[in-house]
């Protein structure tokens, strides 16, 4: 495969990042408009924040199946104008029955665009020898920075969730159509172990512990994602307009490690840059819980976003180099627990919020993202520093 190919592949993969961030970004930060516009109840919310995540799981596993068949980059093709659909929908109707189908078929795309996406940076990395997967993810914070302003917008315009979303989908629909042109894999994956030849060549033992850190790490996100908005109009006095901040701060932080993370992963070491972002994360969300005002609360979700931005680009890495030769099934089976993470954190938040307080619903995620710092030494030895495994005598640098 030419050099030229693959820096068309990677740029083209990097704006993928960069639409799905501004999607995703749209749906959770009007999260409060959604509920207002559906009338979902406060009790009701969880379910429905839970049906994402479930569908999602259910997508990426059947993705591995797929894939197989017809590679990453036809899934990532299609379901990525699916997804800009399903969130058109989530802006169209007024009754109950239709949130549920518009955010099922928005959990259904999402699962299979997020599981192909990471196989093809994975992949990439495998070709460029080099760390580079946590620049992908970098491309999702920007988009999610943009679509969180976007959400900003509406919300300080009162604008319906129809009047936001439409010019949005109508001009990444066909950036995501022109940009799929030229997804690449990064070449063939490496022969399997023998010890992992069984099935699909993933032993479930060795991928567990970095399941755990991805569910952990998921968890806080999903906090982020579902109850930022939330906790600082509810708990922390805010506007409606200033509870969209959060979401875009902590993405701003999300981006900056994230763009000198596979830096940092070069000089240190997968295992030193998450064990300090598992810290850092820990920190962030100990600020949060004890915030007096909104201003000290986005200065707590602002660290989260430092902390977390470098574990789920290198769980996705080290899953690559643990299982070279079915790099795809590894990723499809840990991309579940993504959803997992999710499905468990935003019900957990809000039914200790209720049951509770939801200063002190904060401090369960970070003790689960504190315990990320025992698991990782799954993330390969301090001399693995290219995050993936794939380190070469000899690489070529392709941009």
């Amino acid at each position: 495969m030419t050099d030229a190919r693959l820096r068309r592949g990677r740029g083209s993969l990097a704006v993928s990042f960069f639409v799905q961030g501004v999607t995703f970004a749209l749906l959770v930060t009007r999260i409060p408009a959604i509920q207002d516009q559906y009338g979902i109840s406060d009790g009701l919310l969880p379910a429905f924040l839970a049906a994402v995540p479930i569908l999602a799981g259910v997508a990426s596993v059947a993705t591995e199946k797929v894939v197989a068949q017809v590679g990453p980059a036809v899934v990532l093709r299609w379901a990525q104008p699916f997804v800009l659909l399903a969130l058109l929908a989530v802006g169209v109707g007024s009754e109950l029955w239709q949130a549920a189908i518009a955010l099922g078929l928005f959990g259904l795309a999402v699962g299979a665009l997020d599981a192909s996406m990471n196989m093809l940076g994975v992949s990439l990395q495998r070709a460029y020898g080099r760390s580079i997967m946590l620049g992908f993810h970098a491309s999702y914070s920007l988009g999610g920075i943009a679509g969180a302003s976007l959400a900003w917008v509406g919300a300080h315009w009162h604008l319906s969730l129809f009047v936001s979303y439409l010019p949005v989908v109508a001009v990444l629909l066909p950036v995501a159509f022109v940009g799929s042109r030229w997804y690449v894999a990064g070449g063939e994956s490496e022969p399997a172990d023998v010890g992992d030849a069984k099935g699909s060549g993933v032993v479930f033992k060795v991928l567990l512990p970095l399941c755990l850190v991805m569910t952990f790490a998921y968890i806080g996100d999903s906090t982020v994602s579902n109850w930022s908005a939330k906790y600082l109009q509810d708990v922390l006095g805010s506007s409606e307009e200033l509870a969209t901040v959060p979401y875009n701060a902590y993405m701003v932080t999300t981006l900056l490690g994230r763009a000198v993370g596979d830096f940092g992963v070069r000089r240190l070491g997968a295992v030193v840059v998450v064990r300090a972002g598992a810290v850092l994360a820990g920190l962030g969300f100990a600020a949060v819980a004890a915030a007096p005002g909104a201003w000290a609360g986005i200065a707590g979700f602002t660290v989260l976003g430092f902390g977390l931005s470098v574990i789920v680009p290198q769980t996705f890495a080290a899953a690559g180099r643990l299982f070279p030769g079915a790099s795809d099934a590894a990723v499809a089976r840990l991309n579940v627990f993504n959803y997992v993470g999710f499905l468990v954190g935003s019900p957990l938040v809000g039914a200790l919020g209720d049951a509770w307080s939801y200063r002190g619903a904060m401090l369960v995620p970070m003790v689960l993202v504190l315990v990320t710092v025992v698991y990782a030494t799954s993330f390969g030895s301090r001399e693995a520093r290219y995050g993936g495994g794939h380190e070469r005598p000899r690489t070529v640098d392709v941009g």
